[in-house]
Protein backbone atom coordinates (compact mmCIF):
# COMPACT_ATOMS: atom_id res chain seq x y z
CA UNK A 1 0.00 0.00 0.00
CA UNK A 2 1.29 3.44 -0.92
CA UNK A 3 1.02 6.43 1.82
CA UNK A 4 0.31 9.73 0.05
CA UNK A 5 2.66 12.34 1.39
CA UNK A 6 1.10 15.62 3.24
CA UNK A 7 1.81 17.37 0.50
CA UNK A 8 0.03 15.95 -2.03
CA UNK A 9 -2.77 15.19 -0.03
CA UNK A 10 -2.62 18.75 0.25
CA UNK A 11 -2.83 19.45 -3.01
CA UNK A 12 -5.30 16.42 -3.72
CA UNK A 13 -7.60 18.52 -1.37
CA UNK A 14 -7.26 21.66 -2.71
CA UNK A 15 -8.46 20.49 -6.66
CA UNK A 16 -11.05 18.81 -5.18
CA UNK A 17 -12.46 22.01 -3.06
CA UNK A 18 -12.06 24.05 -6.08
CA UNK A 19 -13.68 21.45 -9.31
CA UNK A 20 -17.12 22.98 -9.99
CA UNK A 21 -19.82 19.64 -10.20
CA UNK A 22 -20.79 20.40 -13.47
CA UNK A 23 -17.30 18.93 -14.67
CA UNK A 24 -17.60 15.98 -12.71
CA UNK A 25 -18.55 13.84 -15.48
CA UNK A 26 -16.94 10.82 -14.71
CA UNK A 27 -15.66 11.44 -18.83
CA UNK A 28 -15.09 7.60 -20.63
CA UNK A 29 -13.82 8.57 -24.01
CA UNK A 30 -10.24 9.08 -25.41
CA UNK A 31 -9.40 12.67 -24.21
CA UNK A 32 -6.32 15.01 -24.22
CA UNK A 33 -5.64 16.75 -20.84
CA UNK A 34 -3.62 19.74 -21.49
CA UNK A 35 -2.15 20.88 -18.12
CA UNK A 36 -0.04 24.18 -17.31
CA UNK A 37 1.17 24.32 -13.95
CA UNK A 38 2.46 27.57 -12.81
CA UNK A 39 4.79 26.61 -9.95
CA UNK A 40 5.26 29.20 -6.75
CA UNK A 41 9.01 28.54 -6.89
CA UNK A 42 11.70 28.14 -9.25
CA UNK A 43 12.62 24.54 -8.02
CA UNK A 44 12.84 22.06 -10.84
CA UNK A 45 9.69 19.85 -11.40
CA UNK A 46 9.05 16.44 -12.77
CA UNK A 47 6.47 16.75 -15.63
CA UNK A 48 5.49 13.78 -15.69
CA UNK A 49 5.23 13.05 -11.55
CA UNK A 50 2.53 16.61 -11.90
CA UNK A 51 0.70 15.08 -14.94
CA UNK A 52 0.44 11.38 -12.85
CA UNK A 53 -1.31 13.34 -9.22
CA UNK A 54 -3.15 15.72 -11.77
CA UNK A 55 -4.44 12.34 -13.22
CA UNK A 56 -5.29 10.38 -10.08
CA UNK A 57 -6.88 13.38 -8.47
CA UNK A 58 -9.19 13.87 -11.72
CA UNK A 59 -10.06 10.10 -11.63
CA UNK A 60 -10.73 10.53 -7.66
CA UNK A 61 -12.40 14.03 -8.57
CA UNK A 62 -14.99 12.28 -11.06
CA UNK A 63 -13.80 14.01 -13.93
CA UNK A 64 -12.25 11.38 -15.52
CA UNK A 65 -13.85 7.55 -15.37
CA UNK A 66 -10.04 6.00 -15.25
CA UNK A 67 -6.77 7.02 -16.36
CA UNK A 68 -6.07 4.34 -18.83
CA UNK A 69 -4.43 4.99 -22.17
CA UNK A 70 -8.20 3.85 -23.13
CA UNK A 71 -9.44 7.39 -21.35
CA UNK A 72 -5.93 9.49 -21.47
CA UNK A 73 -4.52 9.30 -24.38
CA UNK A 74 -2.04 12.44 -24.20
CA UNK A 75 -1.23 15.21 -22.18
CA UNK A 76 -0.28 17.13 -25.29
CA UNK A 77 1.32 20.53 -25.05
CA UNK A 78 1.61 20.54 -20.80
CA UNK A 79 4.34 23.05 -19.58
CA UNK A 80 5.25 23.95 -16.21
CA UNK A 81 5.75 27.89 -15.75
CA UNK A 82 6.95 30.00 -12.63
CA UNK A 83 4.13 32.39 -10.95
CA UNK A 84 5.27 33.09 -7.71
CA UNK A 85 2.10 35.33 -7.10
CA UNK A 86 -0.26 33.16 -8.48
CA UNK A 87 0.43 29.64 -8.70
CA UNK A 88 -1.92 27.40 -10.39
CA UNK A 89 -3.29 24.51 -12.73
CA UNK A 90 -5.30 25.49 -15.90
CA UNK A 91 -6.66 22.47 -17.36
CA UNK A 92 -8.22 21.98 -21.05
CA UNK A 93 -9.79 18.31 -21.37
CA UNK A 94 -10.53 18.11 -25.01
CA UNK A 95 -12.18 14.86 -26.99
CA UNK A 96 -9.57 13.00 -29.35
CA UNK A 97 -11.67 12.16 -32.34
CA UNK A 98 -10.73 8.99 -34.09
CA UNK A 99 -8.42 7.59 -31.34
CA UNK A 100 -9.09 3.71 -32.44
CA UNK A 101 -7.53 4.09 -35.37
CA UNK A 102 -4.03 5.10 -33.94
CA UNK A 103 -4.86 2.80 -30.45
CA UNK A 104 -3.37 -0.09 -32.58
Amino acid sequence: MIIPSKLYKQFEDECLATIPKKYRTNIDYPVNIKAIFYMQSKRRVDLTNVLEALDDMLVKAEVIKDDNRDIVAGHDFSKVFYDKENPRIEVEITKVENYERWKE
